[in-house]
């Protein structure tokens, strides 16, 4: 019998978890959780406070000494364990995030898959946590290096992977023996309760995660972040409350992890498969309903097939079925709420001002939820509005360059640097784009490069250190070294 979306929201926990408990906490006003999609309420969930927020990293804190003390073993297995429940329930999972963020099943599928990763990536990486013992170059003694678990974390996760972003983060915390304290976002938080309830499950000691839910982020995150207990920050989000959050954890020298916005690139040249591209700038553009940090934002396009690509690009887009994400059929859900539906109608309509002419969609779909018609946009300048700016959400806009040289410019000029992307033939051409492209991340002939054994993070302002990959434990690791005289004299 198939699942109903009622009997599934009766299986999420609807307090906050802490100290291997679920509360209700101190807030007077509960936070209702909506469905983009028609409008309407899914469920009421317990709303934080900052007493409630420290309370979690109380627990975190006692419970610090004796989970990095945990065999690196028992750590993995407890990882394990939680990745194989969530595969169990994967449908589960998917139609949850499909409920609450507006993606289609089939792309929550993918999610599940991807972020369910994470678990096993770093249930592996737990037991692979190595240091190092060698003499010293004047022979007096010996340099011994380990690395221990930098302390209890706190981790603030977007609402547009409810399930990576979480499981980006508390993985590898895990694994290198830190506690951690979460805190969802408030548009999607019930893909994280119920992970969380599945960690539970899996015998995750109590204090070792915990969980707050909450409508006054910075009200409830500031006293935690200013407490002494704290060792680490790890936060996915835009670049402005990045670089607030970066400022309060300076106060203390916090270790911190940003993974802030992006302003994609999408290189399409002379000499490219254009099915190809266009095909990858539909998975780079369309991911998440271009709601992704990692979305192509500015393609960047050869004159002599601009044209040719616009026009394929926009007939794909055109094709493109907006919908419920659980319903069958559908292939594009809509955005996350009316502030994101009406900044896609801001952009259109500056795009257009300014000279910009539209291919396919730009304009909002009647009727309930926040859908938004996919988009292209050709003859757009790269002195525009919307050329500057993070669109998270449906919208192509398409410049047309005549050199590499200038692809490259224009690709670079912008403060961020996350990724980027480029179709071409020419193998040097690939190499030179590699080492000139100023991202973190570069997919060559892909319109995908996330995957959890590769480091993801990027340059300037798109953020400092890397999640996933060998890199991604070394964030949640300090490095100790001890001298030992030597033993021989």
């Amino acid at each position: 019998m198939a699942l109903t979306e009622k009997d599934l929201l009766a299986k999420v926990p609807t307090g906050l978890y802490i100290n291997g408990k679920w509360v209700s906490g101190h807030g007077e006003k509960q936070i209702t959780v909506e469905d983009p999609a028609t409008g309407k309420p899914l469920l009421e969930i317990a709303n934080a406070t900052a007493e409630d927020a420290l309370a979690a990293l109380t627990a975190a804190d006692e419970a610090q000494a004796k989970w990095a003390r945990t065999p690196s073993r028992e750590r993995a297995e407890i990882l394990r364990r939680t990745f194989d429940l969530v595969r169990d329930r994967a449908e589960e999972f998917a139609m949850l995030i499909s409920l609450e963020m507006g993606k289609p099943l089939a792309e929550a599928r993918g999610e599940v898959t991807y972020g369910n990763e994470f678990l096993r990536w770093f249930s592996e990486e737990a037991v692979r946590i190595t240091g190092r013992y060698n003499s010293n170059p004047e022979g007096t003694g010996k340099i011994l290096i380990a690395k221990r678990p930098v302390g209890p974390a706190f981790a603030i996760t977007p609402w547009n992977f409810p399930l990576a972003m979480a499981t980006r983060k508390i993985g590898p915390a895990l694994a290198a023996g830190c506690t951690i304290v979460v805190k969802p976002a408030e548009l999607t938080p019930l893909t994280t309760l119920m992970l969380v309830k599945t960690f539970e499950e899996a015998g995750v000691p109590a204090g070792v995660i915990n969980v707050i839910t909450t409508s006054t982020s910075s009200a409830t995150s500031g006293p935690l972040i200013a407490d002494h207990r704290l060792r680490k920050i790890t936060f996915t989000g835009s670049t402005f409350v990045g670089r607030k959050l970066i400022q309060q954890a300076s106060e203390r020298v916090l270790r911190t992890s940003m993974e802030l916005g992006g302003n994609a690139p999408f290189l399409v040249f002379e000499d490219a498969d254009v099915d190809a591209a266009v095909s990858g700038a539909m998975l780079a553009k369309m991911r998440n309903i271009g709601q992704a940090c990692t979305a192509a934002n500015r393609f960047i396009v050869h004159d002599s097939i601009a044209e040719e690509f616009g026009t394929k690009f926009a007939a794909k887009m055109g094709e493109l079925n907006l919908g419920r994400g659980i319903a069958d059929g559908t292939t594009c859900g809509p955005v996350i709420n009316q502030a994101a539906q009406d900044n896609m109608e801001r952009l259109v309509a500056a795009t257009v001002s300014e000279g910009g002419d539209v291919l396919v969609g730009g304009e909002s779909l009647a009727g309930d939820g926040y859908f938004f018609k996919p988009t292209v946009l050709d003859n757009v300048s790269a002195d525009s509005t919307i050329w500057k700016e993070e669109i998270f959400g449906p919208i192509a806009p398409i410049v047309r360059f005549k050199s590499e040289e200038e692809a490259v410019r224009l690709a670079n000029d912008t403060e961020y640097g996350l990724v980027s992307y480029a179709y071409t033939s020419d193998a040097k051409r690939q190499l030179r784009l590699i080492e000139s492209l100023d991202t973190g991340m570069t997919g060559i002939n892909s319109g995908l490069v996330s995957n959890a054994a590769a480091p993801f993070g990027g340059t300037k302002a798109s953020g400092m250190g890397r999640e996933g990959g060998l890199e991604g434990i070394d964030e949640y690791l300090e490095v100790k070294y001890a001298f030992i005289p030597d033993p021989f004299a």
